[in-house]
């Protein structure tokens, strides 16, 4: 079936960086369509409305494609992956079951390359992404408390989500450390907030808010993107973007709702697929003018897999912390070893993002696996001391690009629409590896410092793949570079890049906040230029 709707602009994916882009080019008033395999989540629907809420994490609510196995998702090959990776398909994509941690990128974050000798540095800086931060902060409402001294300064919406016991107890021993802490940066509402209701302490925000408090897209951007007339089709996966002999993308072939194959025409494309789902895309976009891929006369789509290695280290303590009640990943943060340090045996440096404990089941489960909890007579002691008093340490490492990590199309494994599924490969460089011994080392201090009497350490974490960066990377340089410095394709003028994918370097810290900023910036640079978009 073709459609012979005249498309300005076809986004694909409705997540954080599609829906800023979709809402910052609605006041063009331009024809835009946005294309979305999965649906709308419905809050009624979420885990928390339930009492197997947490059985549902680890079924049909899981942040894992791969356990989910929904009709919407696909699948991911991560055999030669010791992390595997975290992806939701639906609008509102990551941001429904994301933690909510919404830290900036550090001004050295962009100049990686000039400052340390690594990596390269990016074709822009932190003070041309700076209105567009503030203008994403505003939108989905930052809760947090000025003046930390490890930023430049800035505008916070919301009073910062309580510390709570886990966040008092922590504080005290960076305290006495003499160490760096402030209270997390998150987009929670602490006080209602453009129509959402103020944070309820419901706890697992990683399985989607129910009381609305968290800013998912679905509930931030695109209200007010489809009021103007974004119109965004549900149910649409995209196998592949067409191209004509002038190297000028035509439009897509998608499957709608009912599995028919639709052929629709666009003047402009967008992707916003994320760090996977892009690279993805474009490499199974094949055709003589681009037999190794779309836009990837680089050799560059799909390199430079960036996905930080994540430890997570407990620690134990007597007295019971509440630790279940409240946003998980939000009460404070270090970044005391954020920057290069002559002194240590690697290159930059990690946040280290203090974690609240979990409910019943998935702290017994999580006790068990590590051995704390024991199975038979002993169980119910052993849980008793686990429970309800844990406080933890989760150090978010900077990933440098390397080549080597990969997102590729699998051979055999396919999604429910015969379409290739990605397989990434991926392997922890040196550099990471002893940042991930220095940061369980440190984090390990902490806690003793704080009063833990237990400490337990994972790294890195092996569910952690949840931020997907650098596989389609912006540059000035067409040969070391997918996209420009504006988020357009070096080969196909009519083709641009919003999500993740951009990214040059990973910096240590969430990167939701940047992609979003990096999607407003790119449409307002394509405002500025409708004249000569293509030149």
């Amino acid at each position: 079936m073709t459609r012979e709707d005249p498309i300005d602009v076809l986004i694909v994916g409705a997540g954080a960086s599609g829906a800023a882009v979709a809402w910052s080019l609605a006041e063009t008033g331009m024809r835009i369509v946005c294309l979305e395999q999965g649906g709308w989540p419905d809050p009624t629907s979420y885990p928390t409305t339930r009492h197997q809420w947490e059985l549902l994490q680890f079924g049909p609510f899981s942040y894992d494609p791969n356990l989910r196995s929904q009709p919407e998702d696909y699948p991911i090959e991560v055999s030669d992956s010791p992390i595997a990776i975290a992806n939701f398909n639906g609008v509102g994509g990551g941001t429904v079951l994301y933690a909510a941690h919404f830290p900036r990128f550090h001004p050295s974050d962009f100049r990686v390359h000039s400052l340390d000798g690594v990596a390269e540095d990016w074709p822009l800086d932190y003070r041309r992404l700076e209105p567009f931060y503030a203008e994403n902060d505003r939108m989905m409402g930052v809760a947090g408390l000025p003046g930390d001294p490890a930023y430049p300064p800035k505008e916070l919406q919301l009073p910062p989500v309580p510390l709570g016991r886990v966040g008092e107890t922590l504080a005290r021993g960076f305290d006495r450390l003499g160490w760096h802490w402030w209270p997390a940066e998150s987009a929670i509402a602490t006080r209602p907030y453009q129509g959402r209701d103020r944070c309820a302490n419901l706890g697992p925000c990683m399985s989607g808010c129910s009381q609305g408090a968290k800013a998912s897209t679905d509930l931030t951007y695109w209200p007010l993107a489809e009021r103007p007339g974004v119109e965004l089709r549900t149910r649409c996966r995209v196998r592949e973007l067409l191209v004509n002999d002038e190297d000028m993308v035509t439009g897509v072939i998608y499957y709608d709702a009912d599995g028919n194959e639709v052929r629709e025409s666009a003047e402009l494309v967008v992707l916003a697929c994320n760090g996977i789902g892009t690279p993805r895309l474009l490499l199974g976009s094949k055709s003589g003018r681009f037999p190794e891929g779309l836009a990837n006369r680089s050799g560059l789509v799909g390199k430079n897999l960036m996905l930080h290695p994540y430890a997570y280290v407990q620690g134990i303590f007597d007295e019971p912390l509440d630790g279940y009640m409240g946003p998980i990943g939000c009460a404070l943060w270090s970044q005391e070893f954020y920057e290069t340090d002559s002194s240590r045996d690697f290159l930059r440096g990690y946040t280290l993002q203090a974690s609240r404990g979990f409910a019943p089941v998935t702290s017994a489960l999580m006790g068990m696996n590590s051995g704390r909890v024991e199975w038979g007579s002993a169980h119910h002691d052993s849980f008793g001391s686990y429970f309800n008093h844990v406080a933890a340490l989760s150090a978010i490492c900077e990933d440098l690009p390397e080549l080597h990590n990969t997102v590729t199309l699998d051979p055999d494994l396919v999604d429910p629409d015969g379409i290739p599924a990605p397989k990434v490969s991926y392997r922890l460089s040196d550099n990471s590896e002893k940042m991930l011994r220095h940061a369980t080392e440190r984090a390990t201090e902490a806690l003793e410092a704080a009063g833990a009497c237990e400490v337990l350490v994972q790294a890195p974490l092996s569910n952690a793949g949840w931020h997907l960066m650098g596989t389609a990377r912006m540059g000035t340089d067409p040969e070391h570079s997918v996209v420009n410095e504006w988020g357009r394709c070096h080969d196909v003028k009519n083709l641009f890049v919003v999500d993740g994918s951009l990214f040059v370097t990973s910096a240590g810290v969430n990167p939701t906040s940047t992609i979003q900023a990096l999607a407003l910036y790119v449409a307002d640079q394509m405002k500025k230029r409708l004249a000569n978009l293509f030149d």
